[in-house]
């Protein structure tokens, strides 16, 4: 218990950070008040360490320390109020002190205790005398209140310290999310990052250690005593054996005070400390999106040189490095891939193309290829047609291809939201009203229907309409006339029907909110959308489609996701499919600062598991779709063996690939392949 208490003792003085700290005028006015009040020729403001006792101010006395067995003060500490003595010579724990026995010969002392608002006394203001003499009941409650004067000082004295730092935390913390901005390049980033860090606390060596290929660290060091910054001084070492592979694993905080306690668990540091004559050390984790990037460490030459260090701050900026750092790794990433990248997206659009000519319909993915296989099917005839899928799954995409395809091609496509028209109006929407056919028809209106004449009519949301309005919808159907409401006239159309809905319409008929007959009418030819967690495959081509409208939309070059914002955008469910998916695209790209997009933590509900199984996940089976690019050219090399190096035409290489010829020249000049040296294989 006694020991615990002398650890907290401790502590408390620790924090107040006024050991061995020059002298400061408010505290020598105290000293001088206290010797004037109780008109004495010594007084002293001491405080006390383990070994040690230390005057921060002194009145007579020559001495700056004692050892603190051999002080008076260290018997005040035990007390709760003033200790007095009165004659030194008659106490057996005052007539062997230094003081006493030698000069200035100490024969009266009284003493004050420093108490901290926590009750733990760190040293004394007291009061001594070469003759004996008492101490006055008015000058033992001065020497009391000016015990707190010198407590209140050094708790004013701490708080400014405080602040001190947390401003210089803040703007170190400020100038890494600059820095963040500005620099993409590792070597410019690091240096400025440094640079940042450099007056934040002490180190005598600054460093980032990155995982790379076999069980190894590369370390960027950059002395933090540079004026300007320069380039990193990369080294590698064995990850095994030093304290940073323990870090980025456990992803935890280690400061050590002296590198001998590392000598043991961590023989690699071990080593690099003491080549560099390094004592403490301080290593942080790196954490970007639930991911440990690497870890951030500092060194210092005097032992115990971060054992005050305020983790909090230094939380938020490990976060901003991170950040910053992540960036950089996904620039360079993404330079070394973006040529790449832009001339595959090129070719998959031009494959698209050629698959299903389906311009407005982007993807190749065996769902959406067989759904499109029935739109050119029924697309020639009038038959009316059905088209089921969930919202955002492009429903109404389909219901364009449709009617792009058919006869009536040249005439407009007339669409009607049927749950977005109130159920009273529904009528006159579709088939029109005379002038004063109910309250507010001020003239005549003419309806979707007759607009649509030897047109396509799209009744979207076909589920949302009400039971009076499907009866003439039915009539419709069948007899191709109806009576504007208000009217007795019969208008007669030529109109084909496409009908969309995301319910399921049986179960509506059982429900009683729609009716059976016009299902039957409706559902002569479904055509059901899959949703997009049914194409994933098609996802990187949705998003290079978004991506070149909103570029063009913002103002901005948008070259693409990281490769792991695409996996999340492959491995979610998209619940609202394709849009939701542009939605999702076009946020990534108004919050992005650079060309090359990241997604936000909360912008996916994506699990881990769901990420997983994408990796997992069986790739499509098209020639150049994901290849890698030494696979690409031995694709087109074999194509080009087998067709004598001959492209163009039906039996062409162009043809085999099921590519355009011009998209397969493209991939022969970027691969470098010399054509002639195929014709006579």
């Amino acid at each position: 218990m006694i020991a615990d208490a002398e650890a907290q003792r401790l502590e408390a003085l620790r924090r107040y950070g006024v050991l061995d700290t020059p002298p400061e005028r408010e505290f020598d006015d105290l000293a001088k008040l206290a010797s004037l009040i109780c008109r004495t020729p010594f007084a002293a403001i001491s405080l006390i360490d383990a070994d040690r006792l230390w005057f921060k101010a002194t009145v007579g006395l020559s001495p700056t320390e004692l050892p603190r067995t051999q002080s008076l003060c260290a018997e005040t500490i035990q007390q709760s109020d003033v200790l007095v003595v009165n004659d030194t010579l008659n106490d057996a724990r005052f007539r062997d002190k230094p003081l006493v026995t030698g000069e200035p010969h100490v024969r009266f002392y009284a003493g004050a205790p420093l108490t901290t608002p926590l009750g733990q006394v760190v040293g004394t203001i007291c009061v001594m005398d070469s003759a004996p003499r008492a101490l006055a009941p008015e000058d033992a409650a001065a020497l009391r209140v000016l015990g707190q004067q010198v407590m209140t000082r050094l708790e004013l004295r701490r708080q400014i310290s405080e602040v001190q730092v947390t401003n210089q935390e803040m703007k170190g913390l400020l100038d890494v999310n600059v820095a963040v901005g500005r620099h993409l390049e590792r070597d410019q980033l690091f240096g400025a990052i440094a640079a940042c860090l450099r007056n934040v606390l002490e180190t005598d060596r600054f460093g980032i250690e990155l995982p790379i290929a076999g069980d190894r660290l590369q370390g960027h060091i950059l002395a933090s005593t540079d004026a300007v910054p320069r380039p990193t001084q990369p080294s590698v070492l064995p990850a095994e054996g030093t304290v940073c592979e323990w870090v980025m694993r456990s992803r935890r905080w280690l400061v050590v005070p002296s590198r001998d306690e590392l000598r043991e668990n961590f023989p690699v540091t071990f080593d690099q400390m003491q080549r560099y004559a390094m004592e403490s050390l301080c290593t942080l984790p790196l954490i970007a999106a639930d991911r440990c990037l690497g870890a951030l460490f500092f060194m210092a030459a005097r032992q115990g040189a971060y054992e005050d260090l305020r983790r909090g701050s230094f939380d938020q900026i490990a976060s901003a490095v991170a950040v910053a750092l992540d960036h950089c790794l996904a620039h360079e990433e993404l330079h070394r891939l973006r040529d790449r990248l832009q001339a595959e997206n090129l070719y998959l659009q031009e494959e698209i193309q050629t698959q299903h000519n389906f311009s407005e319909i982007v993807g190749n993915s065996p769902a959406l290829v067989s759904a499109l296989r029935n739109v050119e099917r029924v697309a020639p005839t009038d038959t009316t047609v059905l088209i089921l899928g969930e919202t955002g799954a492009g429903k109404e995409l389909f219901a364009r291809a449709v009617h792009s395809r058919s006869r009536r091609a040249d005439r407009p496509l007339i669409k009607v939201n049927c749950g977005a028209i109130a159920p009273g109006l529904i009528e006159s929407e579709l088939f029109g009203h005379v002038r004063g056919a109910f309250t507010g028809a001020v003239e005549k209106r003419v309806g979707r229907f007759e607009v649509a004449h030897r047109g396509t009519i799209l009744l979207d949301e076909i589920g949302e309409m009400p039971l009076d309005a499907q009866v003439k919808l039915l009539r419709v159907l069948q007899e191709q006339e109806f009576e504007p409401v208000g009217s007795s006239r019969t208008v007669r159309v030529d109109v084909r029907v496409i009908a969309s809905t995301n319910r399921n319409l049986e179960q509506a008929v059982r429900a009683g909110t729609f009716r059976a007959d016009l299902l039957y009418r409706l559902n002569v030819f479904p055509v059901e959308v899959p949703p997009l967690r049914a194409r994933s495959s098609d996802i990187p081509l949705l998003v290079a489609m978004f991506l070149d409208a909103l570029t063009r939309k913002l103002g901005k070059p948008l070259d693409g996701f990281t490769a792991r914002a695409m996996e999340r955008l492959i491995a979610y469910d998209w619940p609202g499919n394709v849009r939701e998916l542009s939605n999702v695209v076009e946020r990534a790209a108004i919050l992005a600062t650079a060309p090359v997009l990241e997604l936000e933590e909360w912008a996916l509900g994506a699990p881990e598991r769901a990420i997983e199984r994408s990796r997992t996940r069986p790739q499509p089976e098209t020639p150049g779709i994901g290849c890698e690019p030494q696979s690409e050219r031995e694709i087109i090399e074999a194509a080009l063996t087998e067709c004598r190096g001959r492209v163009s035409g039906p039996s062409g290489a162009a043809a085999k690939l099921r590519v355009p010829a011009s998209t397969l020249e493209h991939r022969i000049k970027a691969l470098k392949i010399d054509k002639s040296r195929f014709k006579f294989r």
